[in-house]
């Protein structure tokens, strides 16, 4: 049996709500996002290759970012219900093997049919922001038959 989907109503959403969410980018996720994604490009998965290039070491894929963002949007806030309607997305800096992340999102618009704005920031355990960007959404709430 099933759990039954929790749908958060359109009224609780308001401008400025904010959800954070952290993730460690080590060498399984980085080699699993290869193997389901096909990119084995070798600035990713080979340490030899990766030392002689200017990084000096790997990097993570920049759609692991992308990942995170659409988990953090499908899954915590907005949440179940969630529909993605376009996400603009920055790189700013590379995100190396081992690298903690930290994604803040925000609600900065709430607009007509249930549609929002969201900023989106990635930042290292640096501080240092390495995506930002802005995604377009529905809300849950307008996807469930009454």
């Amino acid at each position: 049996m099933s759990a039954a989907i929790k749908v958060v109503p359109l009224t609780d959403f308001i401008v400025g709500q904010t959800c954070t969410y952290h993730q460690l980018i080590d060498d399984k996720l980085v080699r699993g996002y290869a193997d389901i994604t096909g990119d084995h490009n070798k600035i990713h998965v080979d340490d030899e290759f990766a030392k002689r290039t200017k990084f000096g070491q790997r990097i993570a894929h920049g759609g692991i970012m992308f990942g995170m963002i659409s988990k953090v949007l499908g899954r915590e806030m907005p949440g179940l219900g969630t529909v993605y309607l376009s996400q603009l997305v920055n790189f700013h800096a590379p995100v190396f093997i081992n690298d903690t992340v930290t994604l803040t999102a925000t609600i900065t618009a709430l607009l007509p049919k249930h549609v929002a704005k969201i900023t989106t920031i990635l930042t290292k355990q640096t501080g240092e922001i390495v995506v930002d960007g802005v995604s377009t959404v529905k809300l849950p709430g307008w996807l469930m038959k009454a």
